[in-house]
């Protein structure tokens, strides 16, 4: 009874409810200029290859780590060091989902790659603060909770941003999507306004040189930390690979139509609050070692899905089964690396060692779309979506190798050693 009344202290305060609004407003512009967009561009008719080049204009979010040390020492004079950043990001990137929407591919869809170039700029930047604001805000204890409860935000808003846009774009068309979207992004600056300020125990750099050489003396020369950093790239690189075409294997390679696609995602959505929620929970038991391990697996494991869902063809009861599985399992994964990934940073650098952090892992999203494609072309989809399971094996791995030094790295984050192994 005692340990189900400090859960409900645990999830009931409003450093843990703030997760979940700002993860949405997180991952609704990365759905937007990825997966949605690259619906947009299959339905005007471009060619696969064409959409593979598409997939790199969410490069910002892998390198990051260059503007993030500005963050980390400018301070605006509105809001505090966190906050005002925050509110600068959101509204840019709503005006810049507006401007997509505006655009469109049309006869020269160039055009729509700058400025969907410049929305991943501009989400990556918010990215950035965001990371840095839920590191910083969150005591240790709630690290594993506020992780999932991120995620249940974040892992909704790509649902809206894909399935819901999917449905809404054939009844009132993409652009007319775009701009809805974008004002949703818009309305998510009250909640920056209402967030609590984090505790000020660390200072902001005294200078910009500090800003950016301190982070990077303090972050790579622990021991170990070219394996973690090796870790932090695998982990997810599955995932990345499976999701980088995925919706135009529905759509283009199945014949799902947008419709189709969005109501199965949709229903995905429950299977992403039991995975993000459960998995958090499970943390708690568990421990991170072993939580990113399972959970590791189970990523890997759900890729064979779509290679199931390529053998049968066109099948609405498999595609549902391999949505719900990805998104089980890929709220569960995110969960604990996410988690992972708060352990590691200095609160004097969160915003710095966190974006260099996750531009790693981003590589493999950002870089895995064109490969993908020629992957698609010389192979065929079964084959693609087998390779893409095999690729996840080796973070997995490297959990079970590194775990020693992962649990060290917890310990020093002040997570419980109980919730260790």
């Amino acid at each position: 009874m005692s340990s189900g009344r400090s859960l409900t202290r645990t999830l009931a305060n409003t450093r843990i409810a703030i997760m979940l609004p700002l993860g949405f407003a997180s991952g609704l512009p990365l759905a937007l200029t990825s997966g949605t967009l690259q619906a947009w561009l299959t339905v005007a008719g471009l060619d696969l290859k064409t959409i593979g080049f598409f997939t790199l204009v969410g490069i910002p979010y892998t390198f990051k780590f260059l503007w993030a040390p500005l963050m980390d020492h400018l301070v605006p004079p509105w809001l505090g060091r966190r906050r005002g950043w925050m509110l600068v990001a959101q509204a840019g990137t709503a005006a810049g989902l507006a401007c997509m929407g505006l655009i469109g591919p049309g006869p020269t869809p160039d055009v729509l790659g700058i400025a969907a170039l410049t929305v991943a700029f501009l989400s990556a930047s918010l990215d950035i603060v965001f990371d840095a604001y839920r590191t910083d805000v969150l005591a240790p204890a709630e690290r594993g909770f506020g992780a999932a409860v991120w995620v249940n935000g974040y892992r909704f808003a790509m649902l809206v941003a894909s399935s819901g846009a999917l449905i809404l774009a054939d009844h009132i068309g993409w652009r007319n999507t775009y701009l809805v979207l974008a004002a949703l992004m818009a309305t998510g600056i009250l909640t920056i306004v209402l967030a609590p300020e984090p505790p000020k125990h660390h200072m902001a750099p005294s200078s910009l040189t500090e800003a950016v050489t301190k982070p990077l003396t303090e972050l790579f020369f622990r021991p170990g930390m070219a394996g973690i950093l090796a870790l932090i790239l695998l982990y997810k690189l599955g995932d990345a690979v499976a999701a980088s075409l995925q919706t135009a294997f529905f759509i283009g390679g199945l014949g799902f139509s947008a419709s189709d696609v969005g109501y199965v995602k949709a229903i995905g959505i429950f299977a992403t609050l039991i995975g993000a929620l459960g998995g958090g929970m499970a943390m708690a038991s568990l421990g991170l070692v072993r939580s990113l391990f399972l959970f590791g697996l189970f990523q890997a494991l759900s890729n064979l899905c779509f290679t199931a869902l390529a053998w049968a063809g066109k099948s609405y009861s498999l595609l549902t089964a391999s949505v719900m599985v990805e998104n089980l399992t890929g709220g569960m994964g995110t969960a604990a690396f996410v988690a992972l990934v708060m352990s590691l940073c200095d609160h004097r650098y969160t915003a710095t060692q966190f974006a260099i952090l996750s531009s790693v892992e981003a590589m493999g999203r950002v870089f895995a779309g064109r490969p993908s494609a020629e992957l698609v072309a010389a192979l065929g989809w079964a084959q693609f979506f087998f390779i893409s399971f095999l690729i996840a094996l080796p973070g997995v791995w490297l959990v079970w190798v590194l775990r020693k030094r992962l649990a060290h790295s917890s310990a020093e984050a002040s997570i419980p050693e109980s919730a260790l192994l």
